[in-house]
């Protein structure tokens, strides 16, 4: 298998390359009766979108979704979905100047090592153009999981390099272009921004994101952990390079009578596990945390070699992201969705006649 999919009742297939004609993904085991239409997919795959402020990649992208199949008058039919989403603002030229050498902190080294061949046009494959379809079959899960579970996604960006917020507000969030749940401090980010793009560099940034209303009960016990395939969906992100369920590595500090989590009928005392316990989830919020890398791609010359062996100076040129976490928020979601939806068919599946067990901790 060449691992293009994940899930195992609701699963996830996506195709395409950064600068070929179109992207795609095809979604199998949504249940049937869904409303679906492709007005549904603008306002994620907007969000997520580059181009929408000064502060991403200025590609432009109509990120329209054209449903090939799996919905029929307004509503899925059980059968698989396929989604296609056309290239529209591809600009090839951009990397004609290091189709022959590996850019510093890229893929091309591995992928060429990999396959003995490589799509130098925007990263090919490894281009975060490919989230766009991971964000359209995250639509679907996010829509399942609210009507049928009442479970709701959102994240956050929860810091920018140095900086980390003064405040919290979810309102907030959505007023941005940086996803940042302080409203007073937009402007130094915005300034933050501009002088990091004009010195020609990048920097790293971490998302937060919670999942509310997800019953106790999704997961496995073993070698199908809830939190384990959140970390491995969430770590199967482009340039993500580290994920923590709850409190994750500040738990190494805790002492086991602070990092408990006490049950009460009225609630647990605490949620530093993330809302997970052996695998499955307690019922309280699902909390991960994800660090994305600096962006590679960067106007500062940096030191390489070429296919020929040789040691060369790579500039990289075209429009990239100073900072891809400003834009990672959707995409986080929609991963922690698609894992949720695929545990809830599961669990479903095998457990589905077990019903509510008491005491339910509310």
């Amino acid at each position: 298998m060449s691992s293009n999919s994940f899930g195992k009742l609701l699963t996830v297939t996506t195709f395409g390359e950064s600068h070929g004609p179109a992207i795609g993904c095809v979604i199998d085991g949504c249940p049937p009766g869904l409303a679906l239409a492709a007005e549904d997919f603008r306002h994620d795959l907007e969000r997520r979108a580059t181009g929408r402020s000064r502060h991403t990649s200025q590609r432009r992208e109509s990120d329209e979704v054209e449903i090939l199949s799996g919905v029929y008058e307004g509503r899925t039919t059980g059968t698989p979905i396929a989604l296609l989403v056309r290239n529209t603002d591809p600009r090839s030229k951009d990397y004609g100047d290091i189709a022959q050498t590996f850019r510093p902190g890229h893929a091309d080294y591995t992928y060429w090592h990999k396959y003995g061949i490589r799509d130098p046009r925007g990263g090919g494959r490894s281009s975060a153009r490919e989230t766009t379809m991971r964000v359209a079959a995250g639509v679907v899960a996010k829509k399942w999981l609210a009507e049928r579970h009442g479970v709701r996604v959102r994240g956050h960006l929860a810091q920018l390099g140095e900086l980390t917020p003064d405040g919290f507000d979810w309102e907030a969030v959505e007023q941005n272009p940086f996803f940042w749940p302080h409203a007073a401090q937009v402007p130094a980010l915005e300034q933050y921004m501009d002088g990091l793009r004009k010195s020609g560099d990048s920097v790293g940034a971490r998302v937060d994101v919670v999942a509310e209303g997800v019953p106790p009960g999704w997961g496995e016990p073993v070698y199908g952990k809830l939190d384990g395939e959140l970390a491995a969906a969430l770590m199967s992100i482009n340039a993500v390079k580290g994920v923590e369920i709850g409190d994750g590595f500040a738990a190494v500090a805790q002492r086991g009578s602070q990092h408990r989590d006490e049950l009460q009928m009225d609630g647990f005392t605490s949620n530093h596990a993330g809302g997970i316990l052996g695998g499955i989830s307690t019922g309280q919020p699902v909390t991960a945390s994800v660090a994305f890398k600096p962006t590679s791609s960067i106007l500062i010359p940096g030191r390489s070699v070429n296919l020929a062996g040789e040691a060369v100076e790579v500039v990289t040129k075209g429009r990239h992201d100073p900072c891809v976490g400003i834009r990672a928020t959707p995409i986080v979601e929609a991963m922690v969705a698609l894992v949720l939806m695929d545990h809830a068919l599961r669990h479903r599946a095998q457990c589905g006649d077990v019903g509510e067990v008491a005491p339910r901790i509310a």
